[in-house]
Order: structure tokens, then C-alpha cells, then sequence
């Protein structure tokens, strides 16, 4: 760190009886109170350096020989005052980064100018701080801390701009010719060095990366903070990823830290009303929503796993509902890379039946749906040119810009497709909240396109587990549920597990052992041709019955306790019998073909629940070919 020492004299300050004194042979005729402290001081020293010494004096009567001149509104502390007084007896002061604020303000208060003594302090301490602490980067950021303590004064005197601006200067200059590096600064290496010298050149060594500056600045308040990243951000130098870590690196200083359960810290919010708590509060969320603000507007500028924590403070700290919608746009921009512990973002109020807000990632789907229309199949042939035998350079920059189009397509596609796997997952994470609406849980699932499928395994879990977890579900309810399930894309074992399962409706399971004994007869390879009836039910299905189905994935990873076994299934004959008690069960309701809440039922639903020529027949007869294969293989 840099200092400058002014003076002489030896320091003769002293203390008597909680009055500060200095040793003279010439008794003292001034009397100064300042922030409850007095000091017995001299005219001459003083008022021949300080002009508002001088006016206030003779403002008194001469009547009495000691003056008692009352400082009220001095800007700073006694040490300020005592360091300017030192200055007018020329004794010995040291002047540094930490005290150079303070003692700037005290002398423009004292008014210490050149107009008064050429070589005054207020000349003296420009110099060095423009000489001096605005070329180091330690000093810079040390002087511009402490501003915040006089933040009036130093906007005045132009000090809290100067040292935003050479911090703001030296981030966007080559690092090699910055003076002093974070490296050592974190590591509270404070070698101090006179301001006409040299420095120590064992810690010159400078830390690798563009970023060094972000953990230095990390340091500052939010108001000093935020006008040192806009100054750093106008430069147009650094990219926008760097301002994102740096963002974090921030976020990761002085927002609370939140975990994946905020039970704690929502109870202790609740039970603590003092006012310190909720100055706590208000200032976490100023802080939040500065860092919200100072987010570069380019893609991908900050992950999205720090986004959604953020997201995750903006509800617990109730920040405003712009700076919600803002961090839930941003998300949506590249959800693609979010995963599904991020996204199981709190409920913001404390009052909401349900564990997790669905609704801000509903949001979130909504705006990565929105991102731009897929480019064209094929380039546009007045683009093109009718000649074919002479090729200008704009006809060849269309097909390379129709050729990046269509890669840009492809990844968009890809995208979708790893989206659509993270919300089938996120569905089955929020399927247990015994809270969550029916309607909540089919939004996020309709709102995946159709084709973003591949398969529709994860999704029966998530049916599955809302369905357990929901028992109080009526008929209809789980029919509207399962309306979202393909059982034409179902795994083998997801339509295993699905064959014997009693929660869903009737119709559901018909329709699985439909699909499983079609597939199954048509792997054996045993079969020469399906009946009429199955043949046209997989035509309405858009399956051809001339060739097997592909294989579906089931590589997705899959909590233990929702994982399927196939030991322990039921036979064929077994789910059978399940199949025609639950026949049974809904002999009135089909005999009406209604609904229980009234509405029609499906059409291909009907002719798949009930197949021309005796249904019961015909499942009877698709399982006793499947056995009859597998005995002979």
C-alpha cells in the first residue's frame, strides 16, 4: 500500500483529564469541540491554515481571551480533525489509503486551501491521491470502501467517481500493467511502500485468467459495486461470461446461501419480526435485484444453474415481480442446460399449499417455447437464380447461410428433445405434493410438443406416482390424467408394470395389453397375419402392422424407489382376471357409454375397449397366442 508522511515535529498531543492538549511553552487560547471531544489548542497554527477557523473567530467578542469554537456539523471523526491539526503544528501525519477520505473531507470542511498558505493540505492530499492511489489497484479499491462512510462529501469532492473510474480502467487494460494484483491482496499481503518508490518485486507474479479483478471488487458494497460493473461493462472489453462469473462471485459473497430444502430458512424468517431481520431482508434483496439488473443481455452470458438460484432467492427474499420474470426469461432463453434439482425452485409464499412454484416453471417452458420459428426446409428459389450454369457469390452465401440455418434447426430440435426429457422428470419430482392441482400437472405435460417425445416411460411414472399420491382422484379425473399417455410408446416393461396396474382406468390398461400382445405377436415371428379388427386399430394408431415397432430407449435413470421390477409380475392369465374385474367394475358404465361426470367417451377409445366380435374373446385369444409362442420357443 501506498503512503506520504508530512511533517517534522515530533507528536506532542496529549491527553489530561479527557482533553487533548499539546505541549507548548505558549498557553493555549483556543478551545475546539468536536464529536464530544475538546481540544486546548492555538490561534496561530490553526487559523493561519484554516479559513473557517479564521471566520468563526472573529465571530466571537474579544471580551475573553479563550474562544470555545463548537464544530456540530463537522463531516468526520476526531482522528480527522487531530490529523488536520498535526498538520498546522507540522507535526509527523502518515497519510494512506484509509484515511486519505476522511482527511480530504475534514480539510475542505476546515477549508485548508491555497488561497489561505500556498502548499496547504488540500492541495497536498490531491496530489497524492491522484499520483499515487488512483495508480494502485488495492489503494483504489481501499480508498473508494471508504468512502461509504462520507458518501455525501465524496461525491462532492469527485472521489468515489475518480476511483470507479481507475478500477473501471485498469479491469479493461492489459492485467501486466495493473500494480498490484488480487492475488496477494486475498492473501493479505500489505506490503507498504512509500509513493516515490518502488515495489516489492517478490509478489509482481500476476494470477493466470481474465478474471483476477472479479473476488477484489467482490468486496464492495451494492451501490459502489453496481457503478463499478456498469463503468466495466460500458468499456466493452470484457466478455459477458466474465461479467457472469463475476456476478456469482458476488452473488456467492453476500446473498444467503440457498439449499435444496428451505424449510430452515423460511421458518426462521417466519418466527424472526425484529427490525433487524427484515433490514436483513431488505438488504439481501437490494443486492439481488442489482445483480438481477446488471445480467449482460447475451445468451448464455451466466448459467443457468446460477440463474434459477438466483430465481430461488427472488422468492424466498419476495424480490419484485420484475426481476422474477426477468431471471424466468433468462432461464427459458437456455433451459436446455438446467437440471432438475435447480428447477424445484420454493413456493414465494409462505401461505402456498404447495412445496414448489409450478407456475414460474411454467413460465420458464413458455419462454424456451417461444424462442424463435424453425428456418425454412428449403432455401428460396427466387434467392437462387435461374441460372444453374454461372454461380454468383450471393447465390453460394445463401446456400452456406441455408446450410447454418438448417444446423441451427438441428440443435434447436436437440434441444427440445433433452427439454422434454427434464420436465418428464421435474413432473415425477412434483408428482408427490399431495397439494399439486390436477390441472397444474397436465399444463406442464401438454406443453412439451409432441414430437420432443421420444418416449413416454418417465411420463407414466410421474402419472403413476401423482396418482398414488392422489388417491382421492374420481374416475373421470384419472381419465383426463392419462389422456397425455402414448402406451404406443411405452417401453416393454413400462407396459408390464402399467398391465397390472389398478390405479389407472380401465380403458388405459385395455389399450396397454392391447399394444403389448400386437407387439409381442408380431415379434415371434409365429403370426402370418392379424385379424381385421386389430389390423385397422393399428392403422387408426398409425402403426403398420407389416413390420415390428422399434425398440423403445429405457436408458433413463430412475430413482430405487420408482424403478420397475420384472420379477414378480403378474401372468398373463393373472392380469386376465385383473382385466375382467375391472370389466366388471365398469359394466354400468359402459352399458350408458358415458362418462361418470357425464362427458361422451372417446371414439377410439370405444372401438378399442370394444372390439367387433366380442371383445373378451379377443383379448382371450391375443393371450393365448402369446403363450402358445412362447411354449414353442
Amino acid at each position: 500500500m501506498k503512503f506520504m508522511k508530512l511533517g517534522s515535529r515530533q507528536d506532542t498531543f496529549y491527553t489530561t483529564e479527557a482533553v487533548r492538549s499539546v505541549s507548548s511553552e505558549v498557553s493555549s487560547d483556543l478551545i475546539i469541540q468536536v464529536k464530544g471531544s475538546r481540544y486546548l489548542l492555538h490561534k496561530f497554527p490553526l487559523l493561519s491554515k484554516c479559513l473557517r477557523l479564521q471566520r468563526l473567530c472573529s465571530e466571537y467578542q474579544e471580551s475573553s481571551n479563550h474562544h470555545i469554537i463548537h464544530l456540530h456539523d463537522f463531516p468526520c471523526g476526531v482522528e480527522a480533525f487531530e490529523l488536520c491539526a498535526k498538520f498546522c503544528y507540522g507535526i509527523t501525519i502518515t497519510l494512506s489509503a484509509y484515511n486519505i477520505v476522511a482527511s480530504r473531507c475534514a480539510a475542505e470542511y476546515l477549508q485548508m486551501t491555497e488561497d489561505v498558505e500556498k502548499g496547504n493540505l488540500i492541495y497536498k492530499l490531491e496530489v497524492f491521491f491522484n499520483s499515487c492511489i488512483l495508480h494502485g489497484w488495492r489503494d483504489s479499491i481501499a480508498t473508494l470502501q471508504s468512502t461509504k462512510a462520507f458518501p455525501l462529501w465524496s461525491e462532492e469532492l469527485g472521489i468515489t467517481s475518480r476511483c470507479i473510474e481507475a478500477i473501471a480502467t485498469k479491469v479493461l487494460t492489459n492485467p501486466s500493467k495493473v500494480s498490484l494484483s488480487h492475488s496477494y491482496s486475498r492473501r493479505g499481503r500489505d506490503d507498504i511502500v512509500s509513493c516515490n518508490g518502488a515495489e516489492s518485486l517478490r509478489h509482481n507474479s500476476r494470477p493466470e485468467g481474465r478474471g483476477w479483478w472479479a473476488e477484489d471488487i467482490a468486496e464492495l458494497g451494492i451501490d459502489l459495486y453496481w457503478r463499478t460493473m456498469i463503468a466495466i461493462k460500458s468499456g466493452g472489453k470484457i466478455p459477458s461470461s466474465l461479467i457472469g462469473d463475476a456476478l456469482k462471485i458476488y452473488a456467492a459473497r453476500w446473498l444467503p446461501k440457498i439449499s435444496k430444502n428451505d424449510s430452515d430458512h423460511r421458518q426462521a424468517a417466519l418466527d424472526s419480526d425484529s427490525d433487524s431481520a427484515n433490514d436483513l431482508t431488505s438488504k439481501h434483496r437490494l443486492i439481488l435485484e442489482s445483480i438481477v439488473s446488471l445480467v449482460p443481455v447475451e445468451k448464455c452470458a451466466a448459467s443457468t444453474s446460477f440463474l434459477l438460484k438466483l430465481l430461488k432467492a427472488a422468492n424466498i427474499l419476495n424480490a419484485s415481480s420484475s426481476s422474477k420474470m426477468e431471471l424466468a426469461r433468462r432461464v427459458g432463453l437456455q433451459l436446455d442446460d438446467a437440471t432438475v434439482s435447480d428447477l424445484l425452485i420454493p413456493s414465494e409464499s409462505y401461505e402456498s399449499t404447495t412445496r414448489y412454484d409450478v407456475d414460474i416453471v411454467m413460465t420458464i417452458l413458455e419462454q424456451f417455447l417461444l424462442q424463435g420459428q424453425s428456418p425454412p426446409t428449403s432455401p428460396p428459389r427466387s434467392k437462387l437464380g435461374f441460372e444453374r450454369r454461372r454461380r454468383s457469390r450471393s447465390a453460394e452465401n445463401i446456400d452456406f447461410e441455408f446450410q447454418e440455418s438448417r444446423r441451427s434447426s438441428s440443435a434447436s430440435h436437440s434441444s427440445k428433445l433433452k427439454v422434454a426429457k427434464i420436465m418428464d422428470v421435474y413432473l415425477k419430482e412434483i408428482a408427490r405434493d399431495v397439494n399439486l392441482s390436477l390441472s397444474k400437472f397436465i399444463a406442464i405435460a401438454e406443453a412439451i410438443p409432441e414430437f420432443a417425445r421420444l418416449d413416454h416411460d418417465d411420463l407414466y411414472r410421474a402419472i403413476d406416482i401423482y396418482l398414488k399420491a392422489h388417491p382421492d382422484l374420481n374416475k373421470s379425473e384419472r381419465k383426463r390424467l392419462c389422456r397425455i399417455l402414448d402406451c404406443k410408446k411405452l417401453s416393454m416393461e413400462a407396459c408390464m408394470h402399467a398391465a397390472q396396474n389398478e390405479l389407472l382406468p380401465l380403458r388405459v390398461v385395455v389399450q396397454v395389453l392391447f399394444f403389448e400382445q400386437a407387439r409381442a405377436a408380431m415379434a415371434s415371428g409365429k403370426v402370418t397375419e392379424l385379424p381385421s379388427n386389430i389390423r385397422e386399430l393399428l392403422a387408426s394408431h398409425n402403426i403398420d402392422p407389416s413390420r415390428p415397432p422399434p425398440s423403445l430407449s429405457n436408458a433413463s435413470i430412475v430413482p430405487a424407489e420408482d424403478q420397475w421390477s420384472a420379477s414378480g409380475l403378474k401372468s398373463p392369465k393373472s392380469r386376465m382376471s385383473t382385466l375382467q374385474m375391472k370389466l366388471a367394475e365398469d359394466d354400468d358404465l359402459d352399458e350408458n357409454n358415458m362418462h361418470p361426470d357425464g362427458i361422451g367417451r372417446n371414439s377410439k377409445m370405444k372401438s378399442l375397449c370394444s372390439l367387433p366380435t366380442r371383445p373378451k374373446r379377443m383379448l382371450s385369444k391375443l393371450w393365448s397366442i402369446n403363450r402358445s409362442s412362447c411354449e414353442k420357443n
